[in-house]
């Protein structure tokens, strides 16, 4: 059961960023039926790095992807047969952790859904504009995730992430990833 959530945290996790990116791609892909003017270009050529950066790798590969892999690697640790079920959902922090770590990870996600309802009644171009950067740190982000599940299993993880497990179970999981180590 520990090697299941483990691995079905992680692919869970790439499995809905990957549908995020599928849901999207479309919309980015209706840039091309356009002709884009200069004010078009420049948002394009500004939004979709400043996403890669702001989203890719400082919200992604600095504190979401090692977070995720790191709270996967505790479920290869301990055994909790309903949390290896809910992998994914542990993994992105909405179960099984801290106060701050579920408001967060609930906050997070009502911002995006606000935002995508809003994205809805944004017209073409501008609509393709940001889709085009949310796919591009979306990507970042699963390519986050699979460079630290890679070096979980190349045993090269080195990284002191927070795991923001409740209170009881936190000293239990910093003891068993400092005797995995």
């Amino acid at each position: 059961m520990r090697i299941l959530g483990f691995y079905w945290g992680i692919a869970g996790v790439i499995l809905f960023l990957l549908f995020a990116i599928m849901r999207l791609a479309p919309r980015m892909m209706e840039l091309g039926d356009f002709n884009l003017g200069p004010l078009h270009w420049i948002a394009l050529l500004v939004f979709v790095p400043w996403m890669a950066w702001t989203e890719g790798y400082k919200g992604f590969h600095r504190a979401f992807a090692p977070r995720v892999v790191a709270r996967a690697r505790y479920l290869r640790t301990e055994t909790h047969p309903v949390l290896s079920l809910l992998a994914p959902m542990f993994c992105m922090g909405y179960i099984h952790a801290t106060r701050k770590r579920k408001i967060v990870s609930w906050a997070v996600t009502g911002v995006i859904v606000g935002l995508i309802m809003l994205l809805r009644i944004t017209p073409q171009p501008w609509r393709g504009i940001v889709d085009a950067g949310v796919v591009t740190g979306l990507t970042l982000g699963i390519l986050s995730i699979l460079y630290f599940w890679f070096q979980v299993e190349s045993s090269t993880w080195g990284h002191a992430i927070a795991l923001d497990l409740p209170t009881a179970e936190k000293l239990d999981a910093e003891e068993t990833t400092e005797q995995a180590d």
